[in-house]
């Protein structure tokens, strides 16, 4: 009987290990879900209402021949996507993209990665300096693309009167498509290059100044330093400003629109997209088809940064 007893609270404390209790639903907890649900719920629903549900709709008009404006619509299927991939502009459209993306993505980040460098040096105005380099990224599009058509314009641009000065014919920026692409990189680098160069900037600061301190005092010059030191603990900055200069150039509109109307060699995707819609064709959903191809480049080349790329990325 006594050793009846004595085993009756192992046993039920063996029972309670078998079968925990559920965690309570607290008074604090319920209110943190429901404060949580009314700060999240606002931001849910308008990235649904102004994101996935354009999404999932230019995917429907993707599927249809229809001409914007029009009360009827023909369903085709795959039919836009097929005549896309087929035409002889998908190529050309597609090689546009991919030289555009590839010389402003790498044009930026170099670039902006030397002016970082310069401006992290510890001398007077460097504080205007990194103000100055910055400010084209916050201003206009539309603005900065009418600017630097009147300086490439060849009659009367600021560059063909300086050519003229010293007895050369202005290249015809605009109307050669090779010429107008070249145009729209560098204004576009031009623009993008401060926000590249403060990113970097910021990462150069929050390096360890006592690892530089200790690689100086073993005898490694300014090079190797940044070569074998800071390159490598700027990783996660380099793969940052990847991503984000990478979808912003492939979805580059304004200065485009502005600066050749007619995408006159400068038709990227989003752009034949727009021609495709409000230009002289009229094809909504062809437009759409393009759209969504924009769509999964965009969504592929995120997900093989994120799988592979981030793989190098060394975190402090």
């Amino acid at each position: 009987m006594t050793r009846q007893l004595a085993d009756r609270p192992t046993a039920v404390a063996h029972a309670r290990t078998a079968h925990p209790q559920r965690p309570r639903w607290s008074g604090r907890t319920r209110r943190d879900f429901f404060v949580f649900l009314a700060l999240a719920l606002p931001n849910l629903a308008l990235i649904a209402v102004f994101t996935y549900l354009p999404l999932i709709n230019n995917i429907y008009y993707s599927t249809l021949d229809w001409t914007l404006g029009s009360d009827s619509a023909t369903v085709v299927g795959l039919g836009n996507y097929a005549t896309f991939f087929t035409s002889p502009d998908a190529a050309k459209v597609l090689g546009t993209t991919a030289v555009f993306t590839v010389v402003t993505v790498g044009g930026s980040m170099v670039l902006g990665l030397l002016v970082a460098l310069a401006l992290n040096s510890k001398v007077r105005g460097t504080t205007f300096a990194r103000s100055a380099v910055f400010a084209p990224y916050v201003l206009s599009g539309v603005g900065v693309g009418l600017v630097w058509l009147f300086i490439f314009d060849p009659g009367y641009g600021v560059l063909a009167w300086l050519l003229r000065g010293i007895g050369q014919a202005s290249p015809q920026w605009i109307n050669d498509p090779q010429l107008s692409l070249v145009m729209v990189i560098v204004v576009y680098i031009w623009k993008n290059l401060g926000y590249c160069a403060v990113v970097y900037l910021a990462g150069l600061q929050s390096l360890p100044q006592d690892v530089m301190e200790a690689a100086s005092l073993d005898g490694a010059n300014g090079f190797r330093r940044f070569l074998n030191m800071s390159l490598p603990l700027l990783s996660p900055t380099t793969f940052f400003l990847l991503i984000t200069t990478m979808l912003s150039s492939l979805q580059a509109f304004d200065l485009i629109r502005i600066m050749t109307p007619l995408g006159n060699g400068t038709s990227t995707l989003i752009y034949e997209a727009y021609l495709q819609a409000f230009g002289a064709f009229n094809r909504a959903g062809y437009s759409a088809a393009i759209s969504v191809v924009l769509f999964a480049i965009l969504l592929i080349i995120t997900v093989l940064q994120l799988r592979f790329v981030e793989r190098k990325v060394h975190y402090s």
